[in-house]
């Protein structure tokens, strides 16, 4: 009989993750930069690897930035993602005719997502983007269980289609952000917070205080 197959989820929240296998995670610094903004909130990068990786058997988990090779302070931040779990993807910025600077790091997401297929069981995708659905998809025919992680309110519903799982940000922002610490050095991230360059008027990089590392 086929009546309760409707109602009744063939797995649990609890049976889904033991399930997740050899986990593989995929960030793009710039979407989750914007995301956290959205919430106002900073990310504890220690944390957010333990809450993605979840307890499963992490693979590696990639952060793709764009980046100013000038900026000391950005280039601080990346070593210490580089010295704390992270293999940084990093991709030096363009000069728009607008006068703005970004740096697209789709292209490497996903082919990173369909090279290392069969290594994984499971992909953490870090990202609102509907031009990844395509590659989400495409691994997800190969074998490939594919979690989707982003603010709602910036992602795309075709990603969301093609995902075997999503979960929003705001729904675990406690669990990744960073705690008020009264002086620079003590917990996480060696005291950087992280700004994409996405504009003559984006931040790379900030101390604590707010003051901005890279000149207009």
């Amino acid at each position: 009989m086929l009546n309760n197959f409707s109602s009744d989820p063939i797995f649990t929240p609890e049976q889904v993750l033991e399930n997740r296998g050899r986990v593989a995670i995929f960030i793009d610094g710039s979407n989750l930069f914007y995301a956290a903004l959205q919430l106002g909130i900073e990310i504890d990068y220690t944390k957010l690897l333990v809450r993605l990786t979840a307890g499963s058997r992490l693979l590696r988990s990639f952060f793709y930035t764009g980046v100013d090779r000038t900026n000391e302070k950005q280039q601080g931040f990346l070593l210490w993602m580089r010295r704390n779990g992270y293999r940084v993807i990093a991709k030096d910025l363009v000069q728009l005719p607008d006068g703005s600077k970004k740096a697209n790091l789709d292209v490497e997401i996903a082919v990173d997502m369909m090279a290392l297929v069969g290594s994984y069981d499971t992909a953490v995708l870090v990202s609102g983007d509907g031009d990844l659905a395509y590659a989400v998809d495409a691994v997800s025919y190969r074998g490939v269980r594919v979690e989707v992680v982003s603010l709602r309110s910036m992602t795309s519903d075709s990603l969301i289609n093609v995902a075997d799982r999503y979960i929003d940000l705001e729904t675990i922002q406690e669990t990744i952000q960073k705690t008020h610490r009264p002086h620079i050095g003590a917990n996480n991230n060696n005291g950087y917070i992280y700004r994409p360059l996405s504009s003559p008027l984006s931040i790379g990089m900030m101390d604590e205080h707010g003051d901005p590392s890279i000149g207009h």
